[in-house]
């Protein structure tokens, strides 16, 4: 289980704690729901985000869909990688990360990965 050791959101977000700052990138749960991703529309650094409200959108073949923050805080880094290459959301989603938030708090809802893995089946 690759993502044993990450968090996730009712909104399939994945969250890992580095130093302090909390990394955000979306589940394979939730690559595959959208398909082939194609364009990602992120913050930027210094900006604040919410838990439970959209921080930006990823565009798939498919849909667009919001990207839903799992935690509150501020952006301390934007990966421009994925600007340019969107579909690495789709080869590795526990790899690609999208933003890394700093000033971390709201982190109650955030589910294991056990808890995450039960609730997708329930989603199926």
């Amino acid at each position: 289980m690759e993502h044993a050791n990450l968090q996730f959101s009712r909104s399939h977000e994945w969250v890992k704690e580095e130093n302090g700052v909390m990394v955000v990138g979306i589940s394979d749960f939730a690559q595959n729901a959208l398909g082939d991703v194609v364009f990602v529309n992120l913050p930027e650094v210094g900006d604040e985000v919410t838990a439970g409200e959209a921080f930006g959108d990823v565009e798939s073949v498919k849909a667009v869909s919001d990207l839903v923050s799992p935690v509150t805080g501020v952006v301390a880094e934007v990966n421009e990688e994925l600007l340019d290459s969107p579909e690495l959301l789709n080869s590795a989603p526990y790899d690609s990360w999208l933003i890394k938030v700093e000033k971390v708090s709201d982190t109650e809802e955030l589910l294991s990965a056990a808890a995450y893995d039960a609730f997708c089946e329930t989603e199926a």
